[in-house]
């Protein structure tokens, strides 16, 4: 998905187009999550790009891309530029012998995975 989604609509609150624009991005996640995966491949990931405009998008995490709309609401951005793309998705096992799993273990007391 690559869309331009105003936010500023008159006779609208701005509140409510706001949460409009989330609500769609919400639900093309969960459909795209839902989609047959193919063989080999673990579960659907994504590359997402929020800004202003596609020019000046900026990559995002998933879990970012609705604090990013956030951050340019309260600026009183009049549109948000937001930029989805599904990838496939392969886990990575880490070996028992992982510094990071070792660096856990001695940090806390016992072992997070």
């Amino acid at each position: 998905m690559k869309k331009n989604f105003p936010l500023l609509i008159e006779g609208k609150n701005p509140d409510r187009v706001l949460e409009a624009v989330k609500h769609e991005i919400r639900k093309y996640f969960k459909r795209e999550r839902n989609r047959v995966l193919p063989k080999e491949v673990d579960f659907w990931d994504f590359d997402c790009k929020v800004g202003l405009t596609a020019e000046t998008a900026e990559a995002v995490k998933v879990s970012a891309v609705i604090e990013g709309l956030d951050a340019l609401a309260k600026e009183g951005a009049a549109s948000v530029y937001v930029e989805i793309l599904s990838k496939h998705g392969i886990r990575v096992i880490r070996p028992e012998n992982d510094p990071i799993i070792i660096e856990r273990v001695d940090d806390a007391g016992f072992a997070n995975r």
